[in-house]
């Protein structure tokens, strides 16, 4: 068995499978496509599983991968231990309906022994306890000795996950010998010491369950096996984990050069250094599949791993940004397995630096804040509003603030927390609701015996079209009538299905005296498109024949907007850099709505570029194309691919000249002239990192320049501007009028507040020789009660002075001591936060200064009224 390094068994493994009649895929993006029930791919058969249940047909019935993968359940103890990580890869070969039990054993005993060498009494295989087809398959056609099979138990040896396709399973297990075990005599298969290293999991999935203890053969059986990229280079590279891997210890030793620590020096500097090397990884992986940083969702792994590397480089005593130096290695060493972490290189590392630096604008508070609550002897929690405000005031994830006070022994109030953070969500969300969910068919509707649709409408408007089934009320029914909402199946269709940010088509069907107005076309994963609406006229059955007619003015609108959105990227990565990529996007009749990664606000210089190059790309008349071709080929085309999605051989290529080349599947103008005008209307931010402008386009510019010409003549109207075109220099005159006159009223009142320092001492009380003053003032700003108290101390040698004002709705409350009072032990900040306690709020300051703020009006004056009490409480 010779050392193998972990890029060159990955290839050997999927040449190896090709021979064997395997179709190869390219990894699946991290992101889940059409499945909510994962947050982000964690299996080589996850992106697949539509392929086992035939919700979607497989490009062939023998496929193999190396996946991309991420796991998080255990976060925190990656880096405590070598044996966990986020990241990693994973080996697989699958058949769907084709191969079972005899081949799958055969190949995968062939790659180990002959492929790779694996010495044979090396290698030990498990079964189900109960699966004696697969111990006859191992142990006589494969060749294994019996003594190196091993029966286990349901728990270990059989898959299945709630009810359907289920089955036993079998495990190929690499001995590392005596010096790895646990000592004991009875050390065997299955044992939890690090002597046997499970390496290869093959699924036999034969049986349908119904989750309740039934289980029927399939018809179709299918083979679904997995074997851990690492855990494989472990073994053939001789080493105890996957740190110690050759392209994952070339990330560690960057990482160490950086630092300047080195690793197995220690084992508290070794915990952070494989943090770090984990989690870069994943950070590198995650973003180039498209997730972005966020407090939710899969935003919040990356930022939460993110974060957890940045912390621990500090704990290295590293304290400046330097993960985003890292991608260069963790880029080197996959390239040649995912070539899009190339191509996206310059936009990762700018993405994680900007993460990088905004957190160290606030983790040194952050910790400031965590370790004087560590230091507090009698501390055993930590509040949920503590841990919502180190989140949300210095973007500390929750896990990352367990995470650290769990070191200390110190508890967190989570669910505190997450009712914090609900309240916060329910504040700020908006109300969704799609009113028309009733009629959508859903998941139970079979209409498996159904073809996928002909899509005519690139090139027609009107088809002649047969209906095939009709869902109402989520059931297929073959006739509707007059007043039904439901959702049709054609043959044939000119109607667009939204997909891509494009909305879809609306129009109507018309079938003799029955008339159907579309209001939303949807496409299932099987491509059926189901188009949905209300029946207003006569009634439909299936089998008839419609004439399916879209909206044909809206649609062309729609193509403009959409023509223009892939124009907009062309001349944002001319203006801005090549870090530009499409972030998501609307574009329906009215408007195009683009979202795109850039990391500053843009300015209006740039806007102004943009927006130009637009137009003259418009103006020169470019033809545009649309063309199927190999992915390959369009690559080489340098067509740009959407962030993070998934294509599959053949894909459909926009082009406008050299100027713009994207995947695209959906509607366009032949001419960049036919888009007419193209007009920025706003720009500006959706989420860290992302930016979004909206433009509009044809007779939406003559509509929106027309309401800002009738906008700007009001405006010069109303301030009494002759001409509209200097309603600029108008507008700038009135406002430094406005400025003066309010410096002019400020004055005013600095100057009568001044005058009645002397109206509030002579009203002034006093607790033993310590003068207590107050008065209340409507109107005044709190830099103006700054001043009113400057001037009350400055006029008495031994006082405390209480002045509240009220100005656009919000009270506040100043108070000052002189220096006699504070002698005394009297200090503003004590005195200040008590007073504004009775209206509600709260404060603090300095000993001779101090200003807080009040929630209830209502309470200034019986806030004001007890200073007194106040200071003679805190002079005993």
């Amino acid at each position: 068995m010779q050392y193998m390094g972990l890029n060159d068994l990955r290839e050997k493994f999927l040449s190896f499978m090709e021979s064997k009649g395997h179709l190869r895929l390219p990894s699946f993006p991290l992101i889940p496509k059409d499945d909510n029930s994962l947050l982000l791919i964690n299996s080589g058969m996850a992106p697949m599983k539509k392929y086992f249940t035939r919700e979607v047909t497989p490009p062939r019935d023998r496929v193999t991968t190396c996946q991309k993968c991420i796991r998080t359940p255990d976060i925190e103890r990656v880096g405590i231990t070598a044996r966990h990580g986020t990241s990693f890869e994973m080996l697989g070969n699958f058949s769907f309906g084709d191969y079972f039990k005899h081949e799958a054993t055969a190949w995968a005993w062939e790659f180990f022994t002959k492929e790779l060498e694996m010495p044979v009494d090396k290698l030990y295989v498990s079964i189900y306890q109960d699966d004696d087809e697969a111990f006859d398959i191992w142990t006589k056609e494969v060749g294994v000795d019996p003594s190196h099979m091993v029966r286990l138990g349901k728990e270990d040896n059989f898959w299945e996950h709630g009810s359907g396709p289920c089955g036993p399973c079998s495990e190929i297990y690499f001995d590392r010998g005596d010096e790895h075990g646990c000592g004991k005599p009875d050390c065997h298969v299955g044992c939890e010491c690090d002597r046997f290293v499970e390496v290869w999991n093959l699924v036999f999935s034969q049986f349908e369950s119904d989750g309740k203890g039934t289980y029927t053969p399939l018809a179709r059986k299918n083979i679904d096996t997995g074997m851990g990229l690492e855990r494989l280079a472990c073994v053939m590279q001789g080493v105890d984990n996957l740190f110690l891997v050759d392209t994952v210890q070339n990330i560690m030793k960057h990482i160490s050069a950086v630092v300047g620590v080195n690793y197995g020096e220690n084992e508290k500097s070794d915990i952070s250094l494989r943090v770090i090397t984990d989690h870069i990884r994943s950070t590198t992986f995650m973003i180039a599949d498209g997730v972005m940083p966020s407090n939710e969702g899969r935003g919040y792994v990356l930022r939460r791993l993110l974060r957890r590397a940045a912390r621990h480089g500090r704990l290295l005593g590293y304290y400046e940004p330097f993960l985003y130096k890292i991608c260069e290695t963790v880029v080197k060493e996959n390239a040649s397995a995912y070539p899009e972490l190339v191509e996206k290189q310059e936009y990762i590392t700018k993405l994680i630096r900007v993460e990088e630096e905004n957190f160290a604008k606030t983790i040194d508070q952050g910790m400031n804040m965590l370790q004087n609550i560590m230091e507090k002897a009698d501390t055993t929690i930590l509040s949920g509003e503590d841990a919502f405000k180190l989140n949300d005031t210095f973007g500390f994830p929750i896990d990352l603030t367990r995470e650290i006070l769990e070191e200390k022994g110190i508890a967190v109030d989570v669910e505190r927390f997450r009712e914090l953070m609900n309240i916060q969500k329910q504040r700020s969300r908006k109300a969704r609701k799609n009113a028309g969910a009733d009629a959508w068919v859903s998941d139970s509707v079979d209409l498996s015996d159904i073809a996928a649709t002909e899509f005519i409408g690139y090139t027609e408007y009107e088809s002649e079209s047969k209906v095939l089934a009709i869902v109402k009320n989520g059931e297929r029914v073959d006739r509707a009538q007059e007043g039904d909402s439901v959702v049709i199946v054609l043959d044939r269709t000119p109607f667009y299905a939204e997909s891509g940010g494009q909305v879809a088509d609306t129009g109507e069907l018309n079938v003799g005296g029955c008339s159907i107005d579309i209001d939303d076309v949807k496409k299932d994963a099987s491509g059926i498109f189901l188009h949905g609406g209300v029946i207003t006229t006569g009634t439909l059955a299936v089998g008839d024949t419609a004439n399916a007619l879209i909206d044909v003015e809206r649609r062309r609108e729609i193509m403009r907007n959409h023509t223009a959105a892939h124009l907009l990227q062309a001349a944002l990565r001319e203006v801005l850099g090549t870090h530009v990529q499409q972030a998501g996007q609307l574009v329906n009749e009215d408007v195009v709505r683009f979202d795109f990664t850039h990391f500053s606000a843009m300015t209006a210089e740039e806007l102004i570029k943009v927006e130009k190059r637009v137009n003259d790309i418009i103006l020169e008349g470019i033809p545009v194309t649309c063309t199927e071709m190999s992915i390959d080929e369009a690559k080489k085309k340098g067509a740009m691919a959407l962030f993070g999605e998934k294509y599959g051989d053949v894909v459909r290529v926009v082009e406008a000249g050299d100027f713009s080349k994207e995947f695209c599947g959906g509607t366009h103008v032949d001419n960049t002239a036919k888009v007419g005008l193209f007009k920025i209307k706003q720009e500006g931010s959706v989420a860290a990192g992302v930016r979004r402008i909206e433009a509009v386009t044809g007779h939406n510019v003559i509509g929106y320049l027309s309401d800002t010409v009738v906008a700007v003549g009001q405006a010069a109207e109303a301030l009494h501007i002759n001409n509209p075109l200097e309603i600029v220099a108008g507008a700038a005159r009135i406002a430094e009028r406005l400025k003066e006159a309010e410096r002019e009223i400020e004055q005013l009142k600095e100057k009568l507040a001044a005058d009645d320092v002397n109206n509030i001492i002579d009203n002034a009380e006093k607790v033993g020789d310590t003068m207590i003053l107050t008065a209340m003032y409507n109107g005044m700003s709190a830099d103006m009660l700054r001043k009113i108290g400057e001037s009350v101390k400055d006029a008495v040698e031994d006082a405390v002075g209480v002045v509240a004002g009220v100005s656009d709705g919000k009270l506040a409350f100043c108070c000052v001591c002189t220096k006699a009072a504070i002698a005394k032990g009297l200090k503003a900040g004590n005195i200040v936060r008590e007073v504004a306690k009775i209206a509600g709020g709260n404060g603090g300051g300095k000993p001779e200064i101090a200003m807080a703020g009040g929630k209830d009006i209502t309470k200034a004056d019986e806030a004001l009224y007890a200073v007194k009490s106040i200071v003679e409480s805190m002079l005993k």
